[in-house]
């Protein structure tokens, strides 16, 4: 099927939980998966950086490792997991593949499959050492599309940079996210992290599209940020994550927004990130998402990370005092990680 076209086939209903515990409205703070192709490496034993795709590639090559990287996860008390489309497109997989659009289309639906087989395994595991699957919400994962930005399929770090924000148009922007977010949604997702958004042009082109053309759909909306206030191109978080939660104001679908955030950032800056955006946002209280990395810096020229990493975790107490209410870990944050987030999220609900 052709995804361009899909849209007014897909169901709506796609935020169904089937234990009918509704976590998405759970009071307690929820774990996003840490870093897919850091894991991903370490389960293939070989680099996965570097590489036009990324980790997406391997969900053709080896779908026993993408599988097994998100078990990694939920057996770590991961509430979210996300599907290995970060650096999935048409365009990249027709060139560095040599497959066609159709086949390009299939290969998104593919990684769908391999994290819903993967919570399924879990599930079942879960079963066997004689627990309930339905017992406690943390334990029903929820699926949620990976709908990184356009920049990651150019290769050129620009997903770091928001370059290519004075090159494009909202048009361009919404036609190329549709055929992901179509194959995703009609494979079963349960929402979309719309993630690494370097540029408000871009998050309000995503955020548009997905108010407009699928009704019911859960989204969060994450930015990546360079420094205590600023999104990658410069532009300030604090207004750009604001005019995004006016958007959705605006719409009257508050319902259907997980969170607004940071992810792939170092974690020294995400409490000023927050604290400048309550500050705007007043009475508002918006609810928070933030999956940093350690800190560390990626030399794309050297194809390694460089710079001392930090452990997470210790930021995660601040975090929730200041709103957040899903908490993860990006690059180089393992399943170890998530563990010890879990444990203190838990310790330190609301």
């Amino acid at each position: 099927m052709d995804a361009d076209s899909s849209s007014s086939r897909i169901s709506t209903d796609s935020n169904k939980n089937p234990c009918g515990h509704g976590i998405w409205e759970s009071r307690g703070i929820l774990v996003k998966c840490g870093g897919f192709a850091s894991q991903l490496s370490r389960n293939l034993g070989q680099k996965v950086d570097g590489h036009p795709l990324w980790s997406s590639r391997f969900d053709a090559s080896n779908p026993e490792a993408v599988i097994q990287t998100h078990l990694d996860f939920l057996h770590s008390g991961a509430d979210i997991i996300l599907t290995n489309t970060y650096q999935s497109s048409v365009e990249g997989f027709m060139k560095h593949l040599q497959v066609t659009r159709e086949q390009s289309i299939e290969l998104i639906a593919q990684s769908v499959k391999l994290a819903l087989q993967a919570k399924d395994t879990y599930l079942k595991d879960l079963e066997e050492a004689e627990d309930t699957p339905c017992k406690n919400s943390r334990r029903d994962p929820i699926v949620l599309a990976s709908i990184g930005p356009y920049g990651a399929h150019l290769h050129d770090g620009s997903e770091y940079t928001g370059d290519y924000s004075d090159q494009v148009q909202t048009e361009l922007l919404q036609k190329w996210h549709k055929v992901r977010i179509d194959t995703c949604l009609l494979n079963g997702v349960d929402g979309l992290a719309v993630e690494t958004m370097p540029c408000l042009l871009e998050a309000k082109a995503v955020t548009e599209l997905i108010l407009t053309s699928y009704s019911n759909v859960k989204f969060w909306v994450s930015f990546q940020c360079r420094d205590e206030t600023s999104l990658a191109n410069g532009e300030s978080f604090a207004h750009a994550a604001h005019t995004i939660w006016r958007m959705v104001q605006d719409a009257g679908q508050e319902s259907r927004l997980l969170a607004i955030g940071v992810n792939c950032v170092n974690p020294n800056f995400v409490s000023s990130l927050f604290k400048s955006l309550n500050s705007l946002a007043g009475p508002d209280r918006i609810p928070l998402i933030v999956y940093s990395n350690r800190g560390e810096i990626y030399d794309s020229a050297s194809g390694e990370w460089i710079g001392s990493g930090q452990n997470v975790v210790e930021f995660v107490p601040e975090w929730i005092k200041l709103g957040a209410r899903i908490v993860g870990g990006c690059c180089r944050v393992y399943p170890a990680d998530i563990a010890r987030i879990r444990q203190c999220a838990d310790s330190n609900h609301i």
